[in-house]
Order: structure tokens, then sequence, then C-alpha cells
């Protein structure tokens, strides 16, 4: 049996692993009722990582600061702890904190590993095998996918082929870990969802999905109708914002439809509060995303 094949199979099997993918998503919201929980990105934070806004915040601090808001689970930017990735030392305090601040690790955004639809097949198995580490450090802290990029070059059809080839292999090793690979729509071809999607039924695994940013998109797509097509893999949401008008709402995105897009595909997982504007500061965009997806999630459920 060809080891795609054997890997599509034990996905559906009692001992194998789940049809949603490798860790069970809703087994991580504990039976919550309500129809979506609420995580931070770690990006949402970046200029203090960085030192350009105050106060400055170590990647350390990330889960203690998040509980500090209200936020019971993160997704963790692998540039904020770039050469840490097999640091046992470093990953041990970071698992620590988070238990310590009661809250879950859900994922790592991974950047700066290479192209997993680079064309050349030797460049491509080598950003395959660079993501490998982070298998190790997402599964040692608890999280149930890495989120990946879909890069690519070439015609829309090479980089189809090609950024499928990368992901299948990238998440056949991911099955050894219990983990999903999820891809993002994160500029070129990975922002069409048309093409995202096909690259995702190409590569045909059940642990391999995507996470839907709500702003990733070329201004010529249409960003609803976009986030419906990648939904039916999601196994993460991006709820990116940038800024707030008087009464809350984001005024680049409709959020009440943008969720209720998630809701109605049948997603019952974290959303993540993704902030990048820049008139607000970081603290008080994060604070004014999670105030507005409470406010959604209370008139999902009629409060």
């Amino acid at each position: 049996m060809e080891r795609r094949t054997f890997l599509s199979l034990s996905a559906g099997t009692a001992g194998g692993f789940c049809l949603a993918g490798c860790t069970s998503l809703e087994a991580m919201l504990g039976g919550s009722k309500e129809p979506f929980r609420i995580s931070l990105a770690q990006w949402s934070w970046h200029r203090r990582l960085r030192g350009q806004q105050q106060p400055k915040m170590d990647n350390l601090d990330f889960a203690g600061e998040a509980r500090q808001f209200g936020i019971e689970a993160v997704e963790y930017v692998n540039q904020f702890f770039k050469d840490k990735a097999k640091d046992t030392k470093y990953l041990a305090e970071m698992k620590k904190r988070a238990k310590d601040n009661g809250v879950k690790s859900l994922l790592i955004m991974c950047d700066g590993e290479g192209a997993l639809g680079d064309p050349d097949r030797q460049r491509r198995t080598q950003a395959v095998e660079n993501h490998y580490k982070w298998l190790e450090a997402a599964k040692y802290l608890g999280c149930h996918s890495i989120r990946v990029n879909a890069s690519s070059s070439g015609s829309y059809t090479e980089q189809l082929k090609l950024a499928a080839d990368g992901l299948q292999r990238l998440s056949e090793k991911a099955v050894e870990y219990n983990l999903n690979v999820i891809v993002e729509n994160h500029g070129g071809l990975s922002s069409n969802s048309q093409w995202l999607t096909s690259v995702i039924k190409k590569v045909n695994l059940p642990y391999c999905g995507t996470l839907p940013d709500f702003g990733n998109f070329p201004p010529e797509a249409d960003k609803y109708k976009s986030v419906e097509m990648l939904m039916p893999y999601a196994k993460g949401v991006s709820a990116k914002s940038y800024d707030f008008d008087e009464k809350g709402d984001e005024t680049k995105i409709d959020f009440y439809r943008m969720m209720k897009i998630v809701v109605d595909s049948g997603y019952k997982s974290y959303v993540d509060i993704e902030y990048e504007g820049s008139r607000l500061s970081e603290n008080d965009g994060i604070l004014a995303t999670k105030k507005l997806l409470e406010k959604i999630q209370k008139q999902m459920m009629n409060i």
C-alpha cells in the first residue's frame, strides 16, 4: 500500500487519527456551548516584542500577558523565538509559563523556513525538513498544529502542483507528531482562495487544512466569499483587525458577516485576535477586537 493511501486510511481508524485532523480541535474546547472561543495571535504584539512599542515584551511573557487580558489560549509566531526551536530548557519554560497561567498553546505560526513549493526539488525538500523542528516544538508545547506558507513560483498550475507536493510531504511527517499542518492565505497565490483550496484538495490528507485570515486578500478579492471557500478546510481562524469606530465595530471588515460565515461552516474552535492596526496601541487594539468578538458571541447565543 502506498504511504499516502495508508495515512489517509489510518486517519479514520479507531487507533489512528480523527477525521477532523490529527489533534481534535473540539476536544480543546472542553465541551463549550459557545459558538467559538477567543485566542490571541502573538503577531498582535509584534511591535512590543520587537521593542518598537512600549512596554517592551519578552517572548516568555506572552502567555502571562495574554491571561491578564482575559485570554485563555495563544498562538505563537516562530520568529519571536527563532533560535529556540530545539532549546528544550527554553521550551520547558514557555510550557511552564503557559500552564502556570492556565493558557492553552494552540499552534506555532512558522515563517522564514523556505518555500514549500520551491521549483527546485532539493530546496523544496530542505524547506520541508526545516519545518521538522517546529513540529517537535509544537508537539512539546501541546499545540494542535503548525501554520505554514504555501509559497512557490511559476505558473498557476505549476505552483499548485509544487505547493501540494511540499505540503503533502510535511503533512505526512506531521502525522508522526499527531499534528495538523495548516496554511494561511498569506500573500502570493495563497491569497487566492480558489488556488489554495485546490492545493488542499490535491494534498487530500485530513490533517492538512487552512487557517483563513480575514484580511490577507488583494483589494479586488471578495474577502467574504474567499473566507467562505476556505472554511470547509479550516483548523484555525484569524480575525484580523485594523481599526474601530465609536460603536466598537471594525471599520474595514464586517466582523458580524465574517463570524456568521465561520460559525455557519460548522467550525467549532478558537478564533484568534490578530490586531494589525496603527492608530490604537497594540494593547488597545487587542482589547477592542476581543470586545467585538465577545459581543458577537453573545448575539449568537441570544444573550
